[in-house]
């Protein structure tokens, strides 16, 4: 089975699926997977999946991380979380910090282990606004001047999910998802500024808000399979 795909643009950022993921998955998981190591954004439109379809949609990236927020965890199904703007008797039913979620991030870079993809299944959208902006940290180091790439190459940072709840704090009053949730006590983890891609090589930037700050040490890092 073939997978059909429409690149966003020439540039090989991002590309449309058009597939029904609920019963092509499993079958199209290698295509997928080369698909994303390629455009590194991949857009499936007009899709209709239960929460087992999900999981099995994750699994064609790799391992799905269970170590979520237990508060938004769905039930049954872990490695899923819930992203929401709804409340039920008084509380959010699921992550909302309370600033209209505009946050430039890098999901679960506080991990040791990083993440090699992570999915987004809209439910619930406004007719206007509720945008989902997408941002190519590869061509970002590409286009850098040689001299900074040089310079920039053997630096490590600290991500800290601390670092996150503080900024979410100040940009909602004091309001943040993170700090009264399950992984709030996570330690920092620290990881190379610049990272190449574990299959195609490419080099990316790994930047956003956990970012705690960085150094000159020299090291190397290695992506893991996980959702």
């Amino acid at each position: 089975m073939d997978l059909s795909l429409r690149p966003l643009d020439k540039s090989g950022f991002g590309a449309v699926v058009d597939t029904n993921l609920a019963t092509d998955a499993e079958h199209l998981a290698p295509h997928l997977a080369a698909a994303l190591h390629q455009h590194r954004l991949l857009i499936v439109p007009r899709q209709h999946l239960t929460h087992a379809d999900l999981l099995t949609v994750a699994s064609c990236f790799g391992t799905v991380d269970t170590s979520v927020d237990r508060r938004y965890a769905v039930g049954g199904f872990p490695g899923l979380t819930v992203i929401s703007n709804i409340v039920e008797d008084g509380r959010h039913i699921g992550v909302y910090d309370g600033d209209n979620e505009e946050e430039w991030h890098a999901d679960n870079s506080f991990k040791p282990q990083l993440t090699s993809a992570t999915m987004l299944y809209s439910v619930i959208t406004p007719q206007r606004g509720g945008e989902t902006r997408f941002a190519d940290a590869t061509r970002a180091y590409s286009d850098l001047p040689d001299a900074v790439r040089q310079r920039i190459g053997p630096m490590r940072a600290r991500h800290s999910l601390a670092q996150l709840g503080a900024l979410q704090s100040q940009a909602s009053g004091g309001q943040s998802s993170i700090v009264a949730g399950s992984l709030a006590a996570s330690p920092e983890a620290v990881h190379p500024l610049v990272l190449p891609h574990p299959v195609t090589g490419a080099r990316s930037l790994l930047l956003g808000s956990p970012s705690a700050g960085s150094s000159g040490r020299c090291g190397r890092g290695r992506r893991t399979a996980r959702r």
